[in-house]
């Protein structure tokens, strides 16, 4: 059949997030075609302007479709989502607490260098001066 789910139940997520990224992309590259064709001087602008992309993104959507359920692609993304579950995630309080060492830290940088730009500054504008 040619609508059929390889492996249906597995990997769920994983092909839903690729099928909508890659989804929103081919409508965005769709769209942008669509505001090409604008261009046309033609009695029937409309539906090549309308419908030349909307062809194209329909074979597009069956394309998504025949990729992510071939047989090699689609274990990889089971394998991925398979492998995302074993992940170790930080807690929240990690997180905030990594966040602000990383702003700190970064303070403290742009303000060293900051200070060392400013005296080599100096430095070279009293050496040139003279």
């Amino acid at each position: 059949m040619a609508f059929e789910f390889y492996k249906r139940g597995q990997g769920y997520y994983t092909r839903l997030c690729t099928a909508i990224a890659t989804g929103m992309l081919s409508a965005l590259g769709c769209n942008a075609l669509y505001e090409k064709l604008e261009v046309l001087q033609s009695d029937n602008k409309i539906w090549f302007q309308v419908g030349i992309p909307m062809v194209l993104f329909l074979g597009l959507v069956y394309a998504i479709f025949k990729v992510l359920n071939t047989p090699k692609f689609a274990d990889f993304l089971i394998a991925t989502e398979g492998e995302m579950k074993k992940v170790s995630w930080a807690t929240w309080k990690e997180v905030r607490t990594s966040t602000i060492v990383v702003i700190v830290v970064l303070l403290l940088m742009a303000t060293i260098l900051f200070a060392v730009d400013m005296g080599l500054g100096f430095g070279f504008d009293f050496i040139y001066e003279r």
